[in-house]
């Protein structure tokens, strides 16, 4: 399930935040791949979860993330929840961010501290992990398939217009991309979130869900 929320964000922390976030990418204009988008992850920016401006923030996307989970059917009690990583993405004119997803993570999400939600600085791109109405894997593809490409609910992806404020959660295992920013006078910023779940520290961990990383033992390795 993709989730959106509508957060308020107070007028002088986002002015904050945004030149904050500038100040972190310094005089990098984007990846090292030709076209791509400044990303965080990458450039060694990805534990904003540990800086103190962007606290208030952090506790209302994790609000948003326990909901979501209640919202699919996971109990509170018996889960713990972890930012694992958190970064942020910056993309100027004519800059994108190519299909990927998050193995690492179990719930993935972004947060946009800009965005008109026309589009034209870039959308997020959902891509489906298979054709969504073709009943039997297959049915749908060859030539003269009996299903409308243009219908609704045979699209392969789901496309969203960034903007400001807009929180969007899903699985992490969903492809996903950013469009190019078309908009040369715009930069889209971004904050993304990969979440981990565990058993909580308390009782025993149910059979195929991580002990939380208390219980775990670090191993050095011996070799020489």
């Amino acid at each position: 399930m993709v989730a959106t929320v509508q957060l308020q964000l107070d007028p002088l922390e986002l002015a904050a935040h945004l030149q904050l976030l500038m100040s972190l990418r310094g005089d990098a204009t984007g990846n090292p791949s030709e076209g791509c988008a400044w990303t965080g992850d990458l450039n060694g920016v990805w534990q904003l979860h540990y800086h103190p401006a962007f606290a208030p923030l952090m506790a209302q996307v994790v609000e948003q993330a326990w909901a979501y989970l209640v919202e699919i059917g996971f109990d509170r009690a018996r889960v713990a929840l972890h930012i694992q990583r958190c970064w942020p993405v910056l993309s100027d004119w004519d800059q994108a961010v190519g299909r990927h997803h998050h193995p690492n993570a179990h719930l993935s999400a972004v947060l946009y501290l800009s965005g008109s939600g026309s589009g034209e600085e870039g959308v997020l791109r959902i891509h489906a992990p298979a054709q969504p109405n073709e009943l039997v894997p297959g049915l749908a593809v060859g030539h003269g398939g009996p299903i409308a490409a243009d219908h609704p609910l045979n699209q392969a992806h789901w496309d969203l217009a960034p903007q400001q404020g807009l929180l969007v959660l899903f699985p992490s295992r969903l492809d996903h991309s950013v469009l190019p920013n078309a908009d040369p006078e715009a930069l889209r910023c971004s904050i993304s979130f990969d979440f981990a779940l565990t058993a909580p520290a308390e009782g025993d961990p149910s059979e195929y869900l991580a002990p939380h990383p208390s219980h775990w033992s670090a191993q050095v390795s011996q070799a020489t």
